[in-house]
């Protein structure tokens, strides 16, 4: 059983728990068990809950790996890049349980989701890769024009700012705000809607509705990736 994150299915609802016992950061193991239970979820479950661990839904990129250097960085990177994208086409709907801070890849994980619900209290909505030196992928940003309101676009991504759970609410990067004891019946409550829907027809109305946002995705992480590869092969020669 994988000890980052943990699956569970009951009557078509697959949860997926991420628990690295810290912030969940998206290292390559986290991201890898990520998308196993995803596999696995599609083949089974008819909604899936992906769950942080309390005080954390993820603090995005494990930063371990930009000090480490070398091919696992442009590895992770694209890793993770992929599973926002893989969210963003999934054929089935996915609700994000924030349930503490989302912060860089954790805050865009979020926009990838289908419906997202945070708690109300003590947690912090960031894209704060501006203030750690590290550039926006286009991807990403791709990702967060589906969601972030348009208003707040450049406050969050280019300034970095961080938001509280009312004022995420209303930049987008959440749909509802719940106190933490109450998550788990909201989560039930919005799943029981979801299992109501028609499968075929929600998994082709998602693609259809994402189609320019997919089509720009396909573009951005080539370019992401050829630009990662060409700074690597300029440290390793510098």
């Amino acid at each position: 059983m994988n000890t980052l994150v943990r699956y569970e299915l009951n009557n078509g609802v697959a949860t997926l728990r991420m628990d690295d016992g810290k912030a969940n950061v998206m290292s390559i193991a986290m991201l890898t068990a990520l998308n196993e239970a995803l596999d696995r979820a599609e083949q089974e479950a008819k909604v899936v809950v992906l769950y942080g661990r309390e005080g954390s839904f993820s603090g995005g990129f494990d930063l371990g790996a930009f000090k480490r250097g070398g091919a696992e960085v442009t590895t992770m990177l694209e890793a993770g890049l992929r599973l926002c994208a893989r969210l963003v086409k999934y054929p089935l709907p996915v609700i994000a349980a924030c349930t503490g801070h989302a912060v860089a890849l954790g805050a865009i994980l979020l926009f990838a989701c289908d419906l997202r619900l945070g708690v109300d209290v003590g947690a912090r909505f960031q894209l704060s890769e501006v203030r750690i030196g590290i550039v926006i992928p286009r991807l990403a940003l791709e990702v967060c024009r589906r969601k972030l309101a348009p208003a707040q676009f450049h406050a969050a991504t280019t300034l970095g700012i961080p938001y509280t759970p009312a004022s995420a609410l209303a930049a987008g990067f959440v749909d509802e705000l719940v106190p933490g004891y109450a998550m788990h019946e909201a989560i039930q409550r919005h799943c029981a809607d979801l299992m109501t829907v028609n499968a075929d027809s929600f998994a082709r109305n998602k693609r259809r509705i994402n189609s320019q946002v997919i089509e720009a995705m396909s573009d951005a992480i080539e370019a992401d990736v050829a630009e990662w590869k060409a700074q690597a092969i300029g440290s390793a020669s510098s």
